[in-house]
């Protein structure tokens, strides 16, 4: 071995060792620098090992349970890894067998609301943002934050009982409907009468605004630090070109904010089909099924459940991954058309 490197060495030419001498130097220097940097901060990474051993434990971890979705399950006691293997048997009930029609009912609500949400509900916090940036008085545009965020900090079951106790009219006859109800019965959007908690055909305007109530102040917060992140000179600029309040917006900070707007659509639109249970679960009823069961909804309500022929499927596993594939083909599209047209992608 040590011949061999010797001829290697004497074939080489000064400048080639030299050159390697220098891929060498910097190989070291470049892992010299690592270790220096971990050294001199390294509280930061020490932070960072509780977030790793989060992602591991309740992320990671987890992807095991996929296997679920192929296995049948006759046997509660047998572990997953030990169940004998029944293909995509689950997928098949899923997709055309007993579960089908309701499956597919709660695909299409899934994106019936996650595209309505997306096309009403995205463009909110973006308006708040540019709202907020033009109050001058820092005192005045604190306090309208603060009063913006809060419907996020408030609990899910506290959302949803204001919701229905301002919507709800109950089932009784005497029972008057609540005050949201009544002001749009006043104002002729809805029928008189009508009780919006238990009409199907208003669950989803009722779950979209009552969103983009609850997280448009908080989603601001981003679009807001996109804006004050925008140079000033330019809007200087802008101005001595002659340029209107709204000529400005759309030529100075739309486009400042483009990169983090991409961005976060990217990210919304892996979102399109998980919508929370808890909220649909809180919200909806038995007269309110065909609008309102979600995905998740689904997957909580069949997960475990008998099949005629006596195994347990795990449909509800099934369910779960298929949605899990499809919004990750969402976000791959997403971004492979983002960074065909623009610079800014997510990866």
């Amino acid at each position: 071995m040590d011949n061999k490197f010797n001829r290697d060495l004497e074939t080489m030419t000064i400048e080639e060792i030299k050159h390697e001498q220098f891929l060498e130097n910097i190989e070291k220097s470049k892992w010299h620098r690592y270790i220096q940097t971990m050294k001199k901060d390294w509280p930061l990474y020490a932070m960072l090992v509780p977030v790793l051993i989060y992602f591991f434990i309740f992320r990671y971890m987890p992807i095991y349970g996929i296997l679920s979705a192929f296995k049948d399950q006759r046997v509660l006691t047998v572990s997953i890894g030990q169940s004998p293997y029944s293909g995509f048997y689950a997928f098949r009930s899923l997709m055309t067998g007993d579960y089908a029609p309701d499956f597919w009912q709660a695909f299409r609500n899934t994106f019936a609301i996650s595209m309505y949400g997306l096309i009403f509900g995205f463009p909110v916090p973006i308006i708040l943002a540019l709202f907020f940036s033009e109050i001058k008085s820092e005192v005045y545009r604190s306090v309208v934050q603060i009063l913006s965020y809060l419907p996020k900090f408030i609990s899910t079951v506290v959302i949803t009982s204001i919701i229905t106790l301002m919507l709800y009219g109950g089932n009784a006859p005497h029972q008057a409907p609540g005050v949201l109800a009544q002001l749009f019965m006043t104002i002729g959007l809805i029928p008189e009468g009508t009780r919006m908690m238990l009409e199907p055909q208003y669950f989803r305007s009722v779950y979209i605004i009552s969103g983009i109530w609850e997280g448009a102040g908080y989603g601001s917060i981003v679009y807001f630090a996109a804006v004050m992140a925008i140079s000033p000179t330019n809007y200087e600029a802008a101005r001595i070109d002659g340029a209107s309040k709204l000529s400005q917006i759309r030529y100075v900070t739309l486009p400042g904010m483009a990169p983090t707007l991409t961005i976060m659509l990217i990210l919304r639109i892996g979102e399109i089909l998980s919508v929370g249970y808890e909220k649909v679960i809180l919200l909806y009823n038995v007269h309110t099924y065909s609008t309102a069961d979600v995905i998740s909804t689904f997957v909580a309500r069949v997960g475990g459940l008998m099949n005629p022929s006596g195994s347990i499927l795990n449909v509800a596993a099934s369910a779960d991954l298929f949605n899990s594939v499809i919004a990750m083909f969402l976000v791959l599209g997403a971004n492979f058309i983002s960074r065909r047209v623009s610079d800014t992608s997510l990866f």
